[in-house]
């Protein structure tokens, strides 16, 4: 039986998509610049009970963000409802997340990040920032998670293979964060189960 007759496992209350198994992915700034933070028609998903975090972090990074996103917050605040009906965070000109700052360099990074590996804030960024590609779907009282495919990571695609670097391991420490070591390590055992029976490569 070959992998793609398996496609998802279940841990726990959790339904994860093989592709999150299998896929392989690492960003690459270098390639990319940071475009995910700007293409999209919409902000990053936002769960509810994050919109006080940034709420919190606002007051350090507002020196670090441009006019026109402080303008946009002032405005309608750091998130909004889009048209799917999804708390997202508020975005520039229908394009750039307003926490997008650039370097010299043109390179897109996150004012939320960057405060917080300066020790100025608690908060990392929204779980959705840190869990990408992995896309997270409420399934009754459990979740989903999905591998979302996006032309801008072609590049993040292509580094991920050469290191041959599942996306479940790229993903490590945001999933750790969300789900828990115990639920990463059963992952773990999960996927050696999979190889050992030749289910995954």
């Amino acid at each position: 039986m070959k992998e793609n007759c398996i496609p998802m496992i279940q841990i726990d209350d959790t339904i994860v998509s093989i592709d999150c198994l299998k896929e392989k992915f690492c960003c690459d700034l270098d390639a990319c610049k940071g475009v995910c933070c700007v293409e999209g028609d919409a902000g990053a998903p936002v769960e509810l009970d994050e919109v006080a975090a940034l709420e919190e972090a606002l007051p350090v990074v507002w020196p670090m963000l441009s006019a026109s996103a402080q303008a946009v917050i002032d405005r309608q605040g750091v998130v909004y409802t889009d048209e799917d009906g999804d708390l997202v965070t508020s975005i520039v000109n229908g394009k750039d997340c307003v926490f997008t700052c650039y370097d010299e360099h043109g390179y897109c990074y996150c004012a939320l990040e960057k405060a917080y590996r300066e020790g100025k804030s608690s908060f990392y960024k929204p779980l959705s920032c840190h869990l990408y590609p992995i896309r997270l779907k409420k399934l009754g009282d459990g979740v989903a998670l999905n591998y979302h495919r996006w032309e801008v990571c072609k590049m993040a695609v292509a580094k991920g293979r050469q290191l041959d670097l599942p996306v479940y391991r790229f993903l490590k420490e945001p999933l750790v964060r969300r789900f828990g070591e115990a639920w990463y390590a059963e992952l773990e055992s999960v996927v050696g189960e999979l190889k050992e029976h030749g289910f995954l490569e």
